[in-house]
């Protein structure tokens, strides 16, 4: 029952290794799919309003090729086909609302996702679309400088740098250009840095796309930067990755699969007013 009757609208706020979302049950609210990138843009602005990188709509999946689907939206209301990080809260949430087994299956916009739910550990292991378009050594010109980067989509599109200080970078500046680069339009890209710790650790800095700023973390990114690095020879099949928020996700690969296990955490659950906010 809402403390005020018009606060009609409960969700939910997760974060998976810095990364936080806004988590809509959609089973009776029934919010159409052409209103949730409004709800995004009115619900995801920082200070004024929630406040995420992105807002998830929830439901159960009437098709029979998977336990539920997700309807995802980053926080300037553009539509994305995958989030490693949005999915493994997604399907935490999905277990613990009884929505879903731990072990069960989510239908994202880059297909199905295998996710497994470890309650004990508060942790969640989603396979992620194989990686696909790989593309090595790409030469660059950003302000008249030449700039090596790779590509690799694992579900949405990660240029991905390596550097020996990622520290030094300025990532919304140096993010913003490769995100834009002509060579990526007209979608455009996410941007990761890389610094190679050792063979099966690495450090990650990433721009996202659709946030158009640098994140605590981003699970697909985790996961393009390690099949990158795979494929030049500088990195093991399973590394650790340190995100910029602190938090470890653990990448693996598999033959042509990649699996992304990390933390997910329900932060709180709240109750707002769509009228309040021009919903």
């Amino acid at each position: 029952m809402a403390i005020f009757p018009e606060f009609s609208q409960s969700f939910y706020k997760m974060q998976g290794s810095g990364n936080d979302f806004i988590i809509i049950d959609n089973r009776t609210q029934r919010i159409a799919p052409q209103m949730m990138g409004h709800w995004a843009r009115q619900l995801c602005p920082r200070a004024f309003r929630i406040g995420a990188d992105g807002i998830i709509f929830l439901e159960l999946d009437a098709s029979g090729q998977a336990e539920t689907i997700w309807h995802f939206f980053n926080a300037d209301g553009s539509r994305a086909e995958m989030c490693g990080n949005g999915a493994r809260c997604a399907t935490f949430l999905a277990h613990k609302l009884g929505m879903a087994p731990a072990k069960h299956r989510m239908l994202t916009d880059a297909g199905t996702v295998q996710a497994e739910v470890f309650p004990e550990e508060g942790t969640v292991s989603v396979q992620l679309t194989p990686p696909r378009d790989l593309r090595l050594n790409l030469d660059l010109v950003l302000d008249e400088k030449n700039m090596v980067v790779h590509f690799a989509n694992t579900g949405v599109p990660h240029a991905v740098f390596i550097h020996e200080d990622i520290s030094v970078l300025d990532i919304p500046k140096l993010g913003a250009k490769i995100r834009y680069h002509q060579y990526f339009a007209p979608a455009g890209t996410n941007a990761n840095f890389v610094q190679i710790l050792d063979q099966g650790h690495i450090l990650l800095r990433t721009y996202e796309r659709g946030v158009e700023n640098e994140t605590y973390a981003c699970g697909t990114g985790a996961a393009a930067s390690v099949a990158v690095l795979h494929a030049l020879g500088q990195c093991a099949a399973s590394v650790a990755v340190t995100t910029s928020g602190g938090e470890i996700l653990q990448i693996t690969l598999q033959d042509t699969d990649i699996f992304l296990r990390g933390p997910a955490q329900i932060i709180y659950q709240g109750q707002f007013c769509p009228a309040h906010l021009g919903l």
